[in-house]
């Protein structure tokens, strides 16, 4: 050994599992699009059996606890995957190399399942409304990334694709946040899982906050010094 750190990667291992395990099962779904749907994606608790639609009697899917992960994995178009898997190597790449490969993994996996947890008490509030569909997507992981990077590199400039002006992290993610917030509240911009987003966000905020020591429950030591 040398004593030197590291050399960053373009393609860390979690990144890169990542990207490939998304585009394998974007690349299925063009074959099997329907049985994925049916026990992969996220499906509100507590639906009926069957519901009627246009005139007819439809079978409802129900919740399945593996969903809260699966669910992160399928998409619902080539732009779709694009966005999330572009996002996810710009910003995930700094911060596994940062982190290192099992810390990151960790923390990705909190997001998901975090944000399918808020997306399933969301839409399991809205059966009641006779409100019903499935919730797909990568989007929970990338927005803790997202919060993630605007925590630790603050001051780096990012440009978003819609708006070419560079923004410095910090200020991105909270005016996104915020944005989130607005959408989900007023149902602006429909067929998007926003409070998904946000759940990405909190429970990553959540996470980074116990690793510095900054919870109640601490660990056993603190993993951020930052």
């Amino acid at each position: 050994m040398n004593g030197q750190e590291p050399r960053p990667r373009l393609f860390p291992p979690v990144i890169s599992f990542l990207l490939i395990s998304n585009i394998l099962m974007f690349l299925l779904q063009l074959f099997a699009f329907e049985p994925l749907l049916v026990h992969f994606a996220l499906w509100p608790a507590g639906t009926p059996e069957v519901i009627e639609q246009d005139g007819q009697l439809v079978r409802v899917p129900p919740f399945e606890v593996w969903q809260l992960l699966t669910y992160g994995f399928l998409h619902g178009g080539l732009l779709h995957l694009f966005l999330n898997l572009f996002a996810m190597w710009m910003l995930g790449v700094q911060l596994e190399n940062a982190w290192g490969s099992r810390l990151f993994a960790v923390y990705f996996l909190v997001c998901v399942i975090g944000a399918g947890l808020i997306q399933l008490a969301v839409a399991s509030y809205g059966v009641m409304n006779d409100e019903i569909y499935p919730t797909i997507g990568a989007s929970g992981g990338v927005f803790g990334i997202l919060l993630a990077f605007g925590m630790m590199f603050p001051n780096q400039r990012l440009i978003f694709l819609l708006l070419p002006v560079p923004i410095r992290a910090k200020y991105f993610v909270i005016g996104y946040g915020a944005f989130e917030l607005f959408a989900g509240i007023t149902g602006t911009v429909a067929g998007i899982a926003h409070f998904a987003h946000l759940g990405g966000m909190l429970f990553g905020f959540l996470l980074i906050q116990y690793w510095r020591g900054k919870l109640p429950l601490r660990p056993r030591r603190r993993v951020f010094w930052w």
